[in-house]
């Protein structure tokens, strides 16, 4: 009996057998797209059904759960993870120290910038726990053969003693991302043939076949971990606003060595790096801004070459709707900062003509258009949106007996207005149809949702993202022209030269 089956009847013992995996679904948004449920993911945790120790270290007895003081020293697979983040907390305290020689900066609340404190992922009580499953099919297109991505995604936590021998826990502010193929080619169902891309995408949306959730644990379903740390918080002070920091690091497996890699961030250009360099500089406009290139950029399905991209992002926030430093592409456009622009209008216009001459444009059709684009198709700047603080999925927390003050709603507006598009794909999968895999603006789901998501806060309700007239033309821009509000609602401004506005209730 193979590992992967060994898990799967795990489960269905641990679940009464035929119980559907989403049951006990709360969100109907993330039915067959996400397993979201509390009490389902700590029943998953604590029975070591779906723990990075069971899918990364089968071998281990499950008798004692593996915390961070033997998950990286132990697992060969990831001996590379902890000194590549320790080099970029090393950069990042530099960097701070520059930018701001007279503010103190460490662990503890003592500090002007409070550290993440790194002691957390070497130490005998803290452990990663499962915060969330979801089905990232919807991103087939990067390769077609695995049919998208599964994601487990899993939060650091940490457990400590009471006087009454019991525990406490309290979640910290990490990610882990272990992210699978949503199958193995080699595969074979009950009848001996290779499973689909339909079957797979069939099994998630009836609600219950486990192995339409991970396929199998085998090393060839894994693709990379990806981890995102709150590095920082700065309280307000003379110097700046309040701003909380998130390190974004990308580990790639390499089936050869059997180890997680550093690798880039997909799409994360490296604006510093492109803006000093001009043959870099030429290259990137000249890419991009190729007709078939651009169109992918429009659709949401572009794969910018690993030449120009870094291999961490910083996310600050909050980053606010104006532009800024702490958005990911300052300084590319005309008139965003001092020196010579990436992109200047006439560019942006010239090859939106050339694209649009092959077809009409989704959502980029003006030059502010490409710009929020040139943001939200980074890591970075997709977190800065409609997120929670720097995490798109943080995850219920299921640890805590009475949430309070803590995360009581799985995942932020963005995850759950791109919901309806996701399933739309996998219902396309399920069909045995070629999906449509583009998608809008971070900001605001596509107009294939609207329907399901009309007058809530995803699509026009209250506090969706909506256009604002250009100044002194009395008319609104091109890219965000169908971005309105529902009745009784009306469209705000939520920043000073912002396009976007907020869907507040009328005020006389």
């Amino acid at each position: 009996m193979s590992r992967a089956l060994r898990i799967l009847i795990a489960a269905a013992v641990l679940l009464g057998g035929t119980v559907s995996l989403f049951a006990a679904e709360s969100v109907p948004l993330t039915r067959g797209t996400a397993i979201t449920d509390p009490d389902l993911l700590r029943k998953l945790d604590q029975n070591d059904t779906l723990t990075i120790s069971r899918l990364l270290w089968p071998e281990r007895s499950a008798n004692t759960p593996l915390t961070t003081d033997l998950l990286f020293a132990s697992l060969p697979q990831l001996k590379e993870i902890q000194p590549a983040i320790d080099a970029e907390f090393d950069r990042y305290v530099a960097r701070q120290k520059a930018a701001y020689p007279t503010e103190t900066i460490g662990v503890g609340e003592g500090f002007d910038v409070q550290l993440f404190d790194r002691a957390n992922l070497k130490s005998p009580d803290t452990r990663f726990v499962l915060a969330g499953i979801v089905n990232r099919m919807d991103r087939a297109y990067v390769s077609e053969e695995p049919c998208g991505e599964i994601r487990l995604i899993y939060r650091l936590a940490r457990f400590e003693n009471r006087p009454d021998g019991g525990k406490t826990a309290a979640r910290l502010p990490m990610t882990f991302n272990l992210v699978m193929k949503a199958r193995d080619a080699r595969q074979t169902d009950a009848n001996g043939k290779p499973v689909t891309c339909a079957e797979v995408a069939r099994r998630w949306l009836d609600n219950g076949d486990w192995q339409g959730l991970i396929g199998s644990s085998s090393d060839a379903m894994l693709d990379r971990i990806e981890t995102n740390i709150q590095i920082s918080i700065a309280p307000k002070s003379a110097l700046h606003d309040f701003r909380s920091d998130y390190l974004l690091k990308v580990f790639k497996y390499n089936a050869a060595t059997k180890t997680f890699e550093e690798s880039t961030l997909e799409n994360q250009i490296d604006r510093d790096r492109i803006v000093a360099d001009d043959a870099l500089r030429r290259d990137f406009k000249a890419w991009l801004l190729a007709p078939d290139n651009l169109r992918a950029f429009d659709r949401g399905t572009v794969l910018i070459p690993e030449k120009f991209l870094a291999k961490a992002a910083l996310v600050p926030t909050p980053a606010g709707l104006d532009a800024s430093a702490m958005q990911p592409e300052f300084g590319m456009m005309q008139g965003e900062a001092k020196g010579e622009p990436v992109f200047s209008d006439d560019d942006v216009v010239g090859a939106l003509k050339q694209a649009a001459a092959r077809g009409d444009l989704q959502n980029i059709r003006s030059v502010a258009g490409f710009q929020r684009r040139l943001n939200d198709v980074t890591c970075a700047g997709c977190h800065q949106t409609r997120g929670i603080g720097g995490f798109h999925f943080p995850g219920v927390d299921w640890l805590a007996d009475k949430p309070s003050n803590s995360t009581i709603v799985p995942a932020s507006p963005h995850f759950f207005g791109d919901q309806v598009r996701r399933r739309d794909i996998l219902t396309a999968f399920a069909a045995g149809k070629r999906p449509d895999f583009s998608r809008g603006f971070a900001s605001r789901p596509q107009t294939r949702g609207s329907q399901e998501l009309a007058g809530t806060e995803y699509q026009d309700g209250w506090g969706a993202h909506c256009s604002l007239q250009i100044a002194g033309s009395g008319t609104p821009d091109r890219s965000f022209t169908s971005w309105s509000c529902a009745k009784g609602l009306t469209c705000q401004a939520a920043a000073a030269s912002s396009r976007i506005g907020m869907c507040f209730i009328k005020t006389r």
